[in-house]
């Protein structure tokens, strides 16, 4: 057995860590540099503030930020909103639910603690709907429906929908109607899409499905008149008036997008659908080329973060690895010039201090030209 050596790691090329010295830390920037040479969590949240810094400042590269997880009420929106108003992402992939909850905030309702004192039949009965800690009140996501209807209505009734067009006009609704920030009103205003490819999944989908089969009310109680089961037997002549709404519309208007981009970098929170609708386009273009004869250069991603507590081993795709997704062909491996960082904690706790040391890197000039 040949003897054991004893290696300088400086000679071997490693690089240090060094103590996180409070005294040479007066920002939320300097922090987040030196918790990169630290060890654990910290180092990984100190390497995804180096990666979310090198996807800004790449003049190349277009950010797709997706999310998922009850940010929004969580009081996350304005993180969001303020990410797109200094164009540190160019895309959006959302929940549904997110939306919906960031809508109610937008159109100035509350969310409220929830106290453990009040049961969750009691709750219901008040028409307090629970999000673990965190309260939406029903009458808040009844006036959400009003902004949606009223937004419907402005809209062409022969033009197919998509989440695209219909999260752009709620944005305009709110850019000309309602003061304060908004996550849609963000995205209308910079001109950044916003998609939810499981829209049906979210009190929006129920609000667009409602609205379509309001309608034709008449008509479905005409059509259920003599059958048994009253308003039942109307509600199922309903459900044959479905809104037009195409979700391919989405998948290739987003495609659109990332083929247009130079360098492409994905910014995750949570995981989810959001999270592989977003990065499934590298896929969707090789089987293009494989199933159409087609020969277009299929996107990666070369720049990745992803925010989520849910660890690989659980087998779910929130805890997919970027390493994981190389074999699926959606990224650049690290040999060709891929980085990426994974945080694995909740995202309330972590992402706030990120934001703050990304203002502090970049000021209020948002992404560099």
């Amino acid at each position: 057995m040949p003897a054991r050596e004893f290696h300088d790691g400086a000679k071997d090329g490693l690089e240090a860590l060094e103590p996180l010295d409070p005294d040479k830390i007066t920002s939320f920037s300097d922090l987040l540099v030196a918790m990169r040479k630290t060890a654990f969590g910290g180092r990984r949240l100190g390497e995804a503030f180096e990666v979310l810094v090198a996807m800004i400042e790449d003049p190349d590269c277009s950010v797709v930020l997706t999310l998922s997880g009850a940010m929004t009420i969580a009081k996350m929106g304005k993180i969001i909103s303020s990410m797109i108003d200094y164009g540190m992402v160019q895309v959006v992939v959302s929940t549904g639910a997110l939306i919906a909850h960031g809508l109610s905030e937008s159109v100035g309702k509350v969310h409220y603690r929830h106290s453990p004192s009040m049961s969750d039949e009691e709750l219901f009965r008040k028409g307090y709907n629970r999000v673990y800690d965190t309260l939406e009140m029903e009458a808040n996501l009844n006036y959400v429906e009003h902004v949606v209807s009223q937004t419907l209505k402005r809209i062409n009734a022969d033009q197919p929908l998509s989440s695209e067009i219909l999260t752009r006009e709620l944005g305009r609704t709110l850019a000309e109607e309602y003061e304060g920030s908004g996550i849609l009103k963000s995205a209308y205003l910079k001109k950044v899409p916003v998609y939810i490819p499981a829209f049906t999944d979210s009190e929006m989908g129920l609000d667009v499905g409602t609205w379509a089969m309001g309608k034709s009310v008449d008509l479905a109680r005409a059509q259920a008149q003599g059958q048994a089961g009253g308003d039942l037997a109307v509600l199922r002549a309903l459900h044959r008036f479905c809104p037009a709404f195409n979700p391919y519309l989405d998948l290739n208007s987003y495609t659109d997008h990332v083929l247009s981009a130079k360098r492409l970098g994905i910014f995750t929170i949570g995981g989810g659908v959001p999270r592989n609708w977003a990065q499934q386009v590298g896929p969707y273009i090789e089987i293009g080329n494989l199933r159409l004869g087609l020969n277009v250069k299929p996107p990666r991603f070369q720049y990745g973060v992803r925010i989520c507590p849910e660890p690989d081993y659980w087998g779910g795709l929130s805890g997919c690895t970027y390493q994981e997704g190389i074999s699926w062909g959606k990224f650049v491996p690290p040999s060709e010039g891929g980085r990426f960082a994974e945080v694995l904690s909740d995202a309330t706790v972590v992402w706030p201090l990120l934001m703050m040391g990304l203002l502090e890197r970049f000021g209020h000039k948002g992404k560099p030209a």
